[in-house]
């Protein structure tokens, strides 16, 4: 049995890292969460030490690997705002822990090469998340592209639709700063799943860059991907809106649908049972997609832009 930290437990995505480490036999042993609505540890580690100040948390890390190595943090599980994720993989490393990251694992690219210092240094290893990559029919996906012979690019179009209310923007998810903005916060991981099943990019150009949606086109080595990403609710297909849905997400290779609505319920589950496995997604897996989005982040809208989503031309 391991011993973690998860630092964020007060967010979003930390019950699914709480199910996973429990679900793999392992525990808990401390959490930190500037917030203190951290009722869901009673659903998983209710006997969990937790901090609202991160010195605090520090310092019982270290006092632990110091007197009591027997109970000392194997792994940090990192669920925080993405600015922090840098500064708490640290902390993981330097706390002699394996740093298990939720994405994207940085926010600029060049912060990469630093955390890999520090794993050398450490010996200690920085993991991602990317459980698109294990999801069953996304798997066989890749395996069916991989075996079809040598071919044209194929027409790949990618939408993804969540509706998100006023307080999105008024939080650190709206700071592009602290966020990454759009094509980071709801993007990257399709974007790293692109790339894993299509290859290399060779060109990405922007069509539409508001702080709400965004869309473009970029070229891989074995398809041509039109992008769109909102948290508008207007853009929601109206069957959608009518039946009380709030997300939209489509994925089509030469017209037909890829279909992975159902199969998330134990994606992380299975993240954590990688990286124990020692197989974890690492560093260098997560550079091309955080190198692609920073390039999507920084480019200007195309005046004659080539490619259009079908959702710019109207017909989404």
């Amino acid at each position: 049995m391991s011993h973690f930290a998860l630092i964020g437990v007060g967010g979003f995505v930390a019950p699914r890292h709480l199910k996973a480490i429990r679900d793999t036999g392992n525990t808990l042993i401390a959490a930190l969460d500037p917030n203190d609505s951290v009722g869901i540890l009673d659903s998983y580690f209710p006997d969990a030490h937790f901090f609202v100040s991160y010195e605090r948390f520090e310092r019982f890390l270290e006092k632990l690997r110091i007197t009591q190595p027997e109970q000392a943090v194997e792994y940090v599980s990192v669920c925080s705002p993405n600015y922090l994720h840098d500064s708490h993989i640290r902390l993981a490393l330097h706390a002699n822990a394996h740093a298990i990251c939720e994405k994207p694992l940085v926010i600029n690219a060049w912060n990469l090469q630093s955390l890999q210092e520090l794993e050398a240094k450490t010996g200690k290893r920085v993991n991602t998340v990317l459980q698109l990559r294990l999801h069953p029919a996304l798997m066989a996906l890749k395996a069916k592209l991989e075996a079809e012979p040598a071919r044209e690019r194929a027409d790949v179009v990618l939408t993804y639709i969540t509706r998100r209310g006023r307080w999105y923007h008024i939080s650190w998810k709206g700071d592009e700063e602290k966020s990454g903005g759009l094509a980071m916060n709801i993007g990257i991981h399709f974007f790293d799943l692109l790339l894993w099943l299509f290859g290399e990019v060779e060109r990405s150009e922007v069509h539409l860059s508001q702080r709400d949606k965004m869309a473009g086109v970029v070229d891989l080595a074995r398809a041509r991907v039109r992008w769109f990403l909102s948290v508008d609710e207007r853009d929601l297909p109206e069957a959608v809106r009518v039946n009380g849905g709030y997300a939209f997400r489509s994925l089509t290779i030469d017209g037909q649908e890829v279909e992975f609505s159902e199969g998330f319920g134990d994606l992380h589950t299975r993240v954590y049972e990688q990286v124990l496995a020692g197989k974890g997604f690492g560093i260098e897996t997560a550079r091309p997609s955080l190198e692609l989005v920073y390039q999507i982040r920084h480019a200007e809208a195309a005046v004659n832009p080539d490619g259009l989503h079908p959702i710019l031309k109207g017909g989404g």
